[in-house]
C-alpha cells in the first residue's frame, strides 16, 4: 500500500533526475541559461541541469560547409553572369553565436550572398575568371571581419562556377582567337628583328675581309651541290668579276689607241718613206 502511494513520487523524481542529465559530444557545447539569463558554456561530456530553472542550447563546433546559391550579378564591364560559391566556417564562441545573432547559419548565408555580389561586381569578367584566388581571399576577409562579432570564424571561401550566356561565350572565343593571332604576329616580328640584327652583325664581320665573303659563297655552293638537283642557279659576286674585267679592259684600250685615226700632216712632215723620196 505504501509503495503504491509513493510510486507517483518516485516516478516524478526519476523523471526529474533524467531530465537533469545531459550528455554533450566532443564537438558540442551547451550554452546554459538560468532563469533566462546566461550562466555559462558547458561541455563536452556529462553535465547536470536544474530542470525548469536552467535551459541549455546545443551548439555544433565543427566546420560547417555552406553552399551559397547562384547569384545573378553584373561585372564592372557590364557582363551579366551567374556565380555560386561555397563557404567553410565554424563557431569559435558559442556564447556569441547564440546571444549576439538569431540563427547564425542563416545570417552567415545571407551575408555571404550579399558580399559575393558586392565584391564580384567591382571587378571585370577577365579578373573574375583569372584571379579567383585573390577574389576568394577578399570575400573571406570581409566575411570573417563581419562575423567576428557573432563568434564565427570563416575559414575559406571558394567560387565554384561562373556561368556566362552563349553570346558572351562566343564573343570571348573570338577575343581569345584574336589574341592568339596577335601574339603570333608579335613573335614572328620579333624573330625577324633578331634575325636582321644577326645578319647585320654577320655582314659587318664578313665585310672586314673580302675573302670571308668568297669563302661563304663557296660553302653555300658546296651545300647546294649536295642536293639532288639538275640545275644550280648561283649568283656570281662582282668582287670576283671586277678584277677580270679590269684586265680585259687594259689590252682593249691599247688596241683602240693604236687604231685611232691620226690628223692631217703639216708642212715638213714626213708621212712615209715614199713621200720622203719625193
Amino acid at each position: 500500500m505504501n509503495l503504491v502511494m509513493y510510486f507517483p513520487i518516485l516516478v516524478i523524481i526519476a523523471l526529474f533526475f533524467f531530465s537533469a542529465i545531459k550528455i554533450l559530444r566532443e564537438y558540442e557545447r551547451g550554452v546554459v541559461f538560468q532563469l533566462g539569463r546566461f550562466w555559462k558554456v558547458k561541455g563536452p561530456g556529462l553535465i547536470l541541469l536544474i530542470p525548469v530553472v536552467q535551459q541549455m542550447v546545443r551548439v555544433d563546433m565543427r566546420t560547417i560547409v555552406m553552399d551559397v546559391p547562384s547569384q545573378d550579378l553584373i561585372t564592372r564591364d557590364n557582363v551579366s553572369v551567374q556565380v555560386n560559391a561555397v563557404v567553410y566556417f565554424r563557431v569559435v564562441d558559442a556564447e556569441k553565436a547564440i546571444i549576439a545573432v538569431e540563427h547564425f547559419y542563416e545570417a552567415t548565408s545571407q551575408l555571404a550572398q550579399t558580399t559575393l555580389r558586392s565584391v564580384l561586381g567591382q571587378h571585370e569578367l577577365d579578373q573574375l575568371l583569372a584571379e579567383r584566388d585573390k577574389l576568394n581571399n577578399d570575400i573571406r576577409s570581409i566575411l570573417d571581419n563581419q562575423t567576428d562579432a557573432w563568434g564565427i570564424k570563416v575559414a575559406n571561401v571558394e567560387i565554384k562556377h561562373v556561368d556566362i550566356n552563349e553570346t558572351m561565350v562566343r564573343a570571348i572565343a573570338r577575343q581569345a582567337e584574336a589574341e592568339r593571332v596577335r601574339r603570333a604576329k608579335i613573335i614572328h616580328a620579333e624573330g625577324e628583328q633578331q634575325a636582321a640584327e644577326k645578319l647585320v652583325e654577320a655582314a659587318r664581320i664578313m665585310g672586314a675581309d673580302p675573302r670571308a665573303i668568297q669563302l661563304r659563297y663557296l660553302q653555300t655552293l658546296t651545300e647546294i651541290a649536295g642536293d639532288r638537283t639538275s640545275t644550280i642557279v648561283f649568283p656570281l659576286p662582282m668582287d670576283l668579276v671586277e678584277p677580270m674585267l679590269a684586265r680585259l679592259k687594259e689590252p682593249a684600250g691599247a688596241a683602240r689607241d693604236a687604231q685611232a685615226p691620226r690628223g692631217p700632216a703639216g708642212p715638213g712632215t714626213i708621212t712615209d718613206a715614199g713621200d720622203a723620196d719625193a
